[in-house]
């Protein structure tokens, strides 16, 4: 057993493989991340990620749709995707003696043919999709939050695209986006479980090792400048009211991403802050804090959903809170609460190989090298008031950021120079 349970190698094509080696499971999980989301693609091809997504598993050159899904079947595996803003992750998990398999299904399918047949299914499927999200609220006044927060960046776009891109789209349009973005400088391989490592790299090797590289991905990411200010949709088929106020946040790697963690749970986690004094109190039916991070930059999002009437309270009462701990710091008691639930989430996750595997790749893409869990464990004790404290000073929540309110009154008003 090397000192060590990582291992980290370089195939000469550009593909980077992670392995952990957990010798106390009986099962063994692995993913392909590819670099690449909603934020690397043009205006016109908005949408193009989260739909490749779904062509990767619509058939290959040795494989069609129907054969990849009973050979995932056939080994018991949960396997599944994601994309997001900008990462696409592809992964299957199942017991040990069943790595290969997956491995070869995975590399498969990062090379799919894009069936005409299946393309235009898979269009119907994703305008569903869309239709779906204009009748959900929140998805709504997350879209309009970052179409206006980041507006003039690829990230203002929606990750499913807009039902015109999705209408245009070709396979040859995407064939291309296909072959500039999934090339191996642009992957990583994460495997996690009870593997031997000599094994997983030598299969890395003869399933991947020929895929060619290519230099040209297209235009470079560039951090978007995020704007402050105010934007209303009145939209009066919903009779309830999305107030979403965003600020600058710390990226993925920031040193003090932990305290973070911490400051967003106390604010507007499970039995936070933002629960006791808002939702309970009766001015919100929902309100949360989130994080959204990124290798370049970060976005805290505090957002509620009222009545239309409440949108002036609700303001106010997130607005207090912030301030409220920006003066007075965390309690002792809650920084504990936090911390315990953090380390009971990275612990479980840590002991599961499907659920390490998000860990892996983050970690490899965004700091560029896996950490053990126990470095994650001990970033969570460093926890305390004064690093919040710290971390707020860098980080304050109490300017104005970028103001979204989404629902059927159009509010706020005097901000715009609108008048009800």
């Amino acid at each position: 057993m090397p000192d060590t349970p990582f291992v980290q190698e370089r195939l000469s094509n550009g593909l980077t493989v992670v392995v952990e080696i957990m010798p106390d499971v009986q099962s063994a999980a692995c993913g392909f991340l590819a670099r690449t989301g909603s934020r690397d693609e043009r205006a016109e091809l908005a949408g193009v990620s989260h739909f490749l997504e779904h062509m990767c598993f619509k058939g290959t050159a040795r494989r069609s749709s129907e054969q990849l899904n009973l050979e995932f079947d056939e080994i018991g595996a949960d396997n599944n995707a994601q994309t997001g803003k900008d990462q696409t992750f592809y992964y299957s998990w199942a017991r040990t003696e069943d790595l290969p398999r997956q491995l070869d299904l995975l590399a498969d399918m990062m090379h799919s043919t894009l069936p005409a047949d299946e393309f235009e299914v898979e269009r119907k499927v994703i305008l569903e999709e869309i239709a779906t999200y204009k009748d959900d609220l929140a998805s709504n006044a997350y879209d309009f939050l970052y179409e206006n927060v980041c507006a003039g960046s690829p990230l203002a776009w929606p990750v499913v695209g807009y039902e015109r891109t999705i209408r245009e789209m070709t396979p040859e349009r995407m064939g291309a986006y296909l072959a500039r973005r999934y090339r191996p400088g642009n992957l990583i391989l994460v495997v996690a479980g009870n593997v031997e490592p000599d094994e997983v790299m030598e299969t890395a090797r003869r399933l991947c090792g020929s895929w060619e590289n290519v230099e040209d991905m297209g235009p470079p990411r560039r951090r978007p400048r995020l704007r402050t200010g105010v934007a209303v949709h009145q939209w009066e088929r919903f009779h309830r009211q999305a107030v979403v106020l965003a600020l600058p946040s710390a990226p993925a790697t920031h040193p003090q991403d932990e305290s973070a963690e911490a400051l967003t749970a106390i604010l507007g986690g499970a039995n936070s802050r933002f629960y006791w004094n808002i939702v309970q109190k009766g001015l919100a039916t929902q309100a949360s804090v989130t994080r959204e991070e990124y290798r370049d930059f970060g976005l805290l999002i505090m957002y509620g959903l009222c009545e239309p009437e409440n949108c002036e309270k609700l303001l106010e009462a997130m607005r207090r809170e912030a301030s409220e701990i920006t003066d007075n710091g965390p309690e002792p008691k809650e920084i504990q609460r936090v911390k315990n639930r953090r380390r009971t989430l990275l612990a479980t996750e840590s002991e599961a190989p499907g659920y390490r595997l998000g860990q892996l790749a983050d970690d490899t893409d965004y700091r560029g090298a896996p950490r053990p869990a126990e470095a994650r464990l001990a970033e969570v004790d460093a926890v305390s008031s004064e690093t919040v404290a710290d971390y707020l000073r860098e980080y304050p929540i109490t300017g104005d950021g970028f103001l979204a309110s989404v629902g059927p009154r159009r509010w706020p008003v005097m901000e715009l120079g609108l008048t009800e």
